[in-house]
């Protein structure tokens, strides 16, 4: 997995409420277990009219970045790996929302993918800053636990400690066993 330490980026700006896990990778997209792929029909519908011709008003549309931002309540909808996977392979490395569906948030923080729950407040400001300032650079750090943006301030977030540690060094959850194997080893031999 990647390391994330520090995310430096402009942000794509999507400032819908509820966006859900159909919207960000359609169901009939779901027909494989590898993680590879599912980027390409990243918000397939919202991008995709159904003939395949690209659509006018599409809300993604000519941005750039690493760093998605949207409304509340993201990821809300079925239980599905598979967004955390296309946002992901899309090149994604943060999403910031003021909400995150449990299963969502869980899947993003195990596919290296860094949820940042902002206030609602906060929110509101930075979705103002960025419809008016597109070209705008958001910093999230990891370690501190922190998002800043010019015009906007800086909040803190909150990460469960384990799946920090997990993402800063780029630790799976079998990595992060593995990566004590000695201790565990020493431990099984003293205590049969």
């Amino acid at each position: 997995m990647d390391k994330i330490e520090k995310i430096i980026s402009t942000a794509v700006l999507v400032p819908v409420d509820n966006i859900d896990t159909d919207q960000i990778i359609p169901a009939r997209f779901l027909k494989t277990t590898s993680r590879e792929g599912f980027g390409e029909k990243l918000f397939y519908d919202w991008r995709f009219a159904s003939d395949g011709s690209p659509v006018a008003d599409n809300p993604i549309a000519g941005q750039k970045g690493v760093i998605l931002v949207a409304g509340n309540n993201f990821g809300c909808g079925s239980s599905r790996e598979h967004a955390a996977w296309a946002l992901h392979d899309a090149g994604y490395r943060a999403v910031v929302s003021s909400s995150f569906a449990d299963i969502f948030r869980n899947n993003a923080l195990n596919n290296c993918l860094l949820p940042v729950k902002v206030s609602e407040e906060y929110l509101a400001d930075l979705i103002s800053v960025l419809k008016s300032a597109p070209e705008t650079v958001v910093s999230i750090d990891l370690g501190a636990q922190t998002i800043s943006v010019p015009g906007v301030g800086e909040e803190s977030f909150d990460i469960n400690g384990y799946k920090k540690e997990c993402l800063m060094k780029g630790y799976s959850d079998i990595d992060y066993l593995l990566a004590d194997k000695a201790s565990i080893l020493k431990y099984e031999s003293e205590h049969k």
